[in-house]
């Protein structure tokens, strides 16, 4: 079974579209961009684009319905990975944070006790600007995460 790397691709920087277009080609894997508008990639025979319909969470849930055990999904929404988790799948968010059994529920509980604060009126502040060293610690991740996958299907 070959890896496909599903990307939650409305919010996700240029930068890690970028990387993820030359690791595809490198591994030579499926890369699948998920989005609900129009998407230009690369000309590939592994790179394709995905485009949903409108609405609230609708690339969410069609990546959290084609994912398979083992795949990965590049996103920074906490319950899509979850839900990719629960699947014995991957989840890498744009800055780095690699989601597994291990940590999902952590990350779970978190992104829900700030929703409770923002909800009661606290402010909280946005994310930080994606950074260069946002940009260092996930191609470092994302190397690791398919050495490891190339590894495994030896």
């Amino acid at each position: 079974m070959s890896l496909t790397i599903w990307v939650d691709a409305d919010a996700c920087p240029a930068a890690v579209k970028e990387m993820l277009y030359r690791a595809a080609e490198r591994v030579q894997c499926q890369l699948v961009l998920v989005a609900n508008q129009f998407l230009r990639v690369p000309a590939s025979p592994y790179i394709r684009s995905q485009q949903v319909p409108k609405g609230f969470d609708v690339a969410d849930h069609h990546i959290a319905d084609s994912v398979t055990a083992g795949d990965l999904v590049i996103t920074a929404d906490i319950p899509l990975a979850a839900l990719v988790v629960e699947k014995d799948a991957f989840a890498l968010n744009p800055r780095g944070e690699l989601y597994t059994h291990e940590n999902i529920r952590q990350a779970l509980d978190m992104r829900n006790f700030m929703d409770t604060l923002r909800a009661s009126g606290v402010e909280t502040g946005g994310p930080a600007a994606y950074s260069q060293t946002d940009r260092q610690a996930f191609a470092k991740q994302l190397d690791r995460f398919l050495m490891r996958g190339i590894h495994n299907r030896r």
